[in-house]
């Protein structure tokens, strides 16, 4: 009777190293993946320009929070990304008054290019969940979804 007793404990120690084991190398995988999905990248080698967005959580918010694609129109998203990019290349030139953790790249968005709706519709989904998410203020709008 020891015997088997013993030999379920054994066994069950067994079963639960062997899936604790498991159990990491899944949580491991899980969390490679979320780091691939946390990177945004939009590209168009016909106007040579490039988006990479590498924000944790990011992918998942524009996923499940933001408006539909075609809720808002390219020039509203074109209007309003202008006035936050103004804003936010400003603050990435007084590192003195604003957090360098935050604002750490110039954003290269200029008014005469059309950078397609895509584009617009993701940078502009980015502002709203940086100021929402970092509790910022990009210009005289009100980030909400």
């Amino acid at each position: 009777m020891k015997k088997i007793i013993y030999i379920l404990l054994v066994s069950v120690l067994i079963i639960n190293c062997n899936s604790s084991k498991t159990r990491i190398s899944n949580k491991n995988e899980r969390l490679e993946s979320l780091k691939q999905n946390d990177t945004v990248k939009i590209a168009n080698e016909d106007i040579e320009y490039e988006i990479i967005i590498i924000e944790p959580g990011f992918n998942f918010w524009l996923a499940s929070r933001a408006k539909q694609r075609g809720f808002y129109s390219q020039q509203f998203l074109e209007n309003r990304n202008r006035q936050y990019v103004i804003e936010w290349n400003q603050r990435v030139m007084q590192p003195q008054q604003f957090n360098t953790n935050l604002y750490e790249l110039r954003i290269d968005y200029q008014q005469g290019i059309d950078y397609g709706y895509e584009v617009n519709y993701v940078l502009y989904n980015y502002f709203i969940y940086f100021q929402l998410t970092y509790n910022q203020r990009l210009g005289p709008f009100v980030p909400r979804i």
